[in-house]
Protein backbone atom coordinates (compact mmCIF):
# COMPACT_ATOMS: atom_id res chain seq x y z
CA UNK A 1 0.00 0.00 0.00
CA UNK A 2 1.10 3.71 -0.62
CA UNK A 3 1.84 5.69 2.24
CA UNK A 4 -1.00 8.50 2.23
CA UNK A 5 -0.42 10.32 5.55
CA UNK A 6 2.55 11.17 7.66
CA UNK A 7 2.23 10.96 11.56
CA UNK A 8 5.13 12.98 13.11
CA UNK A 9 6.39 13.40 16.82
CA UNK A 10 7.11 16.77 18.19
CA UNK A 11 9.40 17.14 20.77
CA UNK A 12 13.33 16.14 19.24
CA UNK A 13 11.70 15.78 15.99
CA UNK A 14 10.18 18.95 14.24
CA UNK A 15 10.73 21.16 17.72
CA UNK A 16 14.07 21.43 19.39
CA UNK A 17 13.18 20.17 22.62
CA UNK A 18 16.33 19.91 23.51
CA UNK A 19 18.05 23.02 23.08
CA UNK A 20 15.03 25.11 24.57
CA UNK A 21 14.90 22.56 27.74
CA UNK A 22 18.90 23.38 28.25
CA UNK A 23 18.47 27.01 27.75
CA UNK A 24 15.12 27.24 29.59
CA UNK A 25 16.44 25.54 33.12
CA UNK A 26 19.91 27.75 32.74
CA UNK A 27 17.58 30.60 33.06
CA UNK A 28 15.43 29.05 35.94
CA UNK A 29 18.45 27.95 38.17
CA UNK A 30 19.37 31.20 37.79
CA UNK A 31 16.10 33.31 38.83
CA UNK A 32 15.41 30.67 41.23
CA UNK A 33 18.83 31.05 43.00
CA UNK A 34 19.23 26.91 42.15
CA UNK A 35 22.55 26.92 40.22
CA UNK A 36 24.80 26.24 43.37
CA UNK A 37 22.97 23.34 43.93
CA UNK A 38 24.56 21.24 40.84
CA UNK A 39 27.22 20.71 38.89
CA UNK A 40 26.58 22.81 36.24
CA UNK A 41 22.62 22.89 34.10
CA UNK A 42 23.74 19.16 32.60
CA UNK A 43 23.33 17.69 36.07
CA UNK A 44 20.61 19.83 36.35
CA UNK A 45 19.21 18.29 33.68
CA UNK A 46 19.67 15.02 34.37
CA UNK A 47 17.74 15.00 37.21
CA UNK A 48 15.34 16.81 35.50
CA UNK A 49 14.82 14.48 32.97
CA UNK A 50 15.01 11.18 35.76
CA UNK A 51 12.00 12.86 37.45
CA UNK A 52 10.16 13.32 34.41
CA UNK A 53 11.04 9.87 33.38
CA UNK A 54 9.58 8.35 36.43
CA UNK A 55 6.43 10.32 36.98
CA UNK A 56 5.31 9.74 33.57
CA UNK A 57 5.65 6.00 33.88
CA UNK A 58 3.45 6.83 36.85
CA UNK A 59 1.45 8.69 34.83
CA UNK A 60 1.30 6.05 31.68
CA UNK A 61 0.18 3.36 33.73
CA UNK A 62 -2.76 5.33 35.46
CA UNK A 63 -1.18 5.82 38.41
CA UNK A 64 -1.74 9.66 38.97
CA UNK A 65 -2.50 12.71 36.95
CA UNK A 66 -1.20 14.86 34.59
CA UNK A 67 -1.38 17.75 36.93
CA UNK A 68 0.13 15.45 39.91
CA UNK A 69 3.13 13.93 37.42
CA UNK A 70 3.73 17.76 37.25
CA UNK A 71 3.87 18.48 40.27
CA UNK A 72 5.68 15.13 41.41
CA UNK A 73 8.62 15.92 39.01
CA UNK A 74 8.90 19.32 40.99
CA UNK A 75 9.15 17.88 44.13
CA UNK A 76 11.57 14.57 43.13
CA UNK A 77 13.97 17.45 41.41
CA UNK A 78 14.00 19.74 44.26
CA UNK A 79 13.76 17.39 47.05
CA UNK A 80 11.44 19.15 49.09
CA UNK A 81 7.34 18.07 49.66
CA UNK A 82 6.16 21.64 48.25
CA UNK A 83 2.61 21.62 48.78
CA UNK A 84 0.53 21.95 45.03
CA UNK A 85 0.20 25.55 45.09
CA UNK A 86 4.30 25.79 45.47
CA UNK A 87 4.66 23.25 43.33
CA UNK A 88 2.15 24.36 40.63
CA UNK A 89 4.10 28.05 40.36
CA UNK A 90 7.43 26.51 40.16
CA UNK A 91 6.22 24.28 37.53
CA UNK A 92 5.17 27.33 35.97
CA UNK A 93 8.21 29.46 36.49
CA UNK A 94 9.92 27.16 34.97
CA UNK A 95 8.15 26.78 32.13
CA UNK A 96 8.22 30.46 31.35
CA UNK A 97 11.90 30.25 30.74
CA UNK A 98 11.54 26.58 28.93
CA UNK A 99 8.76 28.39 26.78
CA UNK A 100 10.77 31.24 25.51
CA UNK A 101 13.28 29.23 24.31
CA UNK A 102 11.08 27.27 21.57
CA UNK A 103 12.25 26.98 18.37
CA UNK A 104 11.35 24.72 15.32
CA UNK A 105 14.26 22.46 13.56
CA UNK A 106 15.20 24.71 10.30
CA UNK A 107 14.78 21.43 8.14
CA UNK A 108 10.70 21.75 9.66
CA UNK A 109 9.26 24.09 7.59
CA UNK A 110 10.68 23.37 4.12
CA UNK A 111 10.13 19.76 4.60
CA UNK A 112 6.69 20.49 5.90
CA UNK A 113 6.17 22.64 2.68
CA UNK A 114 7.76 19.95 -0.05
CA UNK A 115 5.29 17.20 1.40
CA UNK A 116 2.00 19.55 1.88
CA UNK A 117 0.69 18.25 -1.80
CA UNK A 118 1.90 14.82 -1.53
CA UNK A 119 0.60 13.27 2.13
CA UNK A 120 -1.85 14.26 4.55
CA UNK A 121 -0.27 14.77 7.89
CA UNK A 122 -0.94 14.94 11.79
CA UNK A 123 0.23 14.07 15.30
CA UNK A 124 0.79 11.93 17.94
CA UNK A 125 2.60 13.11 21.06
CA UNK A 126 3.36 11.67 24.24
CA UNK A 127 2.05 14.54 25.74
CA UNK A 128 -0.94 16.64 26.86
CA UNK A 129 -2.98 18.40 23.91
CA UNK A 130 -2.87 21.49 26.14
CA UNK A 131 0.61 21.52 25.94
CA UNK A 132 1.06 20.72 22.52
CA UNK A 133 -1.72 22.15 20.42
CA UNK A 134 -0.25 25.40 21.90
CA UNK A 135 3.20 24.68 20.97
CA UNK A 136 2.33 24.11 17.61
CA UNK A 137 0.59 27.26 17.42
CA UNK A 138 3.21 29.50 19.40
CA UNK A 139 5.22 27.85 16.51
CA UNK A 140 3.14 29.08 13.64
CA UNK A 141 2.84 25.43 12.35
CA UNK A 142 -0.41 24.10 13.92
CA UNK A 143 -2.25 24.28 10.54
CA UNK A 144 -0.48 22.22 9.03
CA UNK A 145 -1.72 18.95 11.03
CA UNK A 146 -5.09 18.27 10.39
CA UNK A 147 -5.21 15.74 13.73
CA UNK A 148 -3.01 16.26 16.94
CA UNK A 149 -3.24 13.20 19.40
CA UNK A 150 -1.62 13.09 22.90
CA UNK A 151 -1.21 10.53 25.57
CA UNK A 152 -2.75 11.96 28.30
CA UNK A 153 -6.07 12.74 26.13
CA UNK A 154 -6.23 9.73 24.60
CA UNK A 155 -5.17 7.51 27.48
CA UNK A 156 -2.43 5.31 26.29
CA UNK A 157 0.91 6.32 25.09
CA UNK A 158 3.76 5.07 22.39
CA UNK A 159 4.93 2.65 21.99
CA UNK A 160 1.85 1.28 22.53
CA UNK A 161 -0.34 -0.19 19.19
CA UNK A 162 -3.40 1.89 20.70
CA UNK A 163 -1.55 5.18 20.41
CA UNK A 164 -0.91 4.65 16.90
CA UNK A 165 -3.85 2.90 15.71
CA UNK A 166 -6.38 6.35 17.55
CA UNK A 167 -4.13 7.97 15.10
CA UNK A 168 -4.72 6.32 11.91
CA UNK A 169 -8.22 5.87 13.13
CA UNK A 170 -8.34 9.86 13.47
CA UNK A 171 -7.05 9.93 9.74
CA UNK A 172 -9.68 7.47 8.80
CA UNK A 173 -6.72 5.03 6.92
CA UNK A 174 -5.52 1.80 7.85
CA UNK A 175 -1.76 1.58 9.46
CA UNK A 176 -0.27 0.43 6.45
CA UNK A 177 -0.50 3.66 4.89
CA UNK A 178 0.63 5.73 7.23
CA UNK A 179 4.25 6.47 8.15
CA UNK A 180 5.35 7.32 11.78
CA UNK A 181 8.31 10.12 12.08
CA UNK A 182 9.78 10.17 15.33
CA UNK A 183 13.27 10.84 17.21
CA UNK A 184 13.62 7.31 19.46
CA UNK A 185 14.37 4.53 17.82
CA UNK A 186 11.53 2.22 20.21
CA UNK A 187 8.89 4.60 21.49
CA UNK A 188 8.76 6.10 17.95
CA UNK A 189 9.98 3.89 14.58
CA UNK A 190 9.88 0.60 16.00
CA UNK A 191 6.75 1.14 18.06
CA UNK A 192 5.08 2.18 14.86
CA UNK A 193 6.40 -1.15 12.80
CA UNK A 194 4.58 -2.94 15.54
CA UNK A 195 1.71 -1.74 15.08
CA UNK A 196 1.55 -1.75 11.45
CA UNK A 197 2.39 1.22 10.24
CA UNK A 198 5.49 2.37 8.47
CA UNK A 199 8.43 3.57 10.83
CA UNK A 200 11.11 6.09 10.87
CA UNK A 201 13.71 6.70 13.17
CA UNK A 202 15.05 10.45 12.59
CA UNK A 203 18.36 10.30 14.04
CA UNK A 204 19.52 13.93 14.67
CA UNK A 205 22.43 13.13 16.55
CA UNK A 206 24.37 10.83 14.47
CA UNK A 207 23.83 7.94 17.01
CA UNK A 208 23.65 4.90 14.29
CA UNK A 209 23.10 1.35 15.01
CA UNK A 210 19.59 -0.17 14.86
CA UNK A 211 20.16 -1.76 10.87
CA UNK A 212 16.47 -2.86 11.59
CA UNK A 213 14.99 0.48 11.65
CA UNK A 214 14.47 2.57 8.57
CA UNK A 215 16.62 5.46 9.64
CA UNK A 216 17.63 9.47 8.34
CA UNK A 217 19.43 12.28 10.52
CA UNK A 218 17.68 14.95 8.58
CA UNK A 219 14.15 15.38 7.66
CA UNK A 220 16.13 16.76 4.09
CA UNK A 221 16.18 13.36 3.65
CA UNK A 222 12.05 12.40 3.99
CA UNK A 223 11.34 13.34 0.52
CA UNK A 224 13.52 11.04 -1.30
CA UNK A 225 12.90 8.02 1.20
CA UNK A 226 8.76 8.29 0.33
CA UNK A 227 9.77 8.94 -3.63
CA UNK A 228 12.52 6.21 -4.20
CA UNK A 229 11.83 3.26 -1.74
CA UNK A 230 9.63 0.75 -2.20
CA UNK A 231 8.98 -0.11 0.75
CA UNK A 232 7.15 2.85 1.87
CA UNK A 233 5.07 2.10 -1.30
CA UNK A 234 6.29 4.63 -4.11
CA UNK A 235 7.38 3.60 -7.63
CA UNK A 236 10.70 2.52 -7.53
CA UNK A 237 13.04 5.54 -8.98
CA UNK A 238 16.16 3.63 -8.54
CA UNK A 239 18.53 2.50 -12.07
Amino acid sequence: MAIRAILWDIDDTIFDYATADRAGMRRHLRDEGLADGFDGVEDALRRWREATALHWTRFAAGETTWEEQRRDRVRTFLGTPLDDDEADAWFERYLAHYEAAWALFPDTVPVLDVLAAGYRHAVLSNSSLLNQDRKLRVLGVRDRFEAVLCAADIGVSKPEAAAFHAACDALGLPPAEVLYVGDHPDIDARGAVEAGLRGVWLDRTGLGGRPELTRITDLHQLPALLRRDTRFGAPDTFG
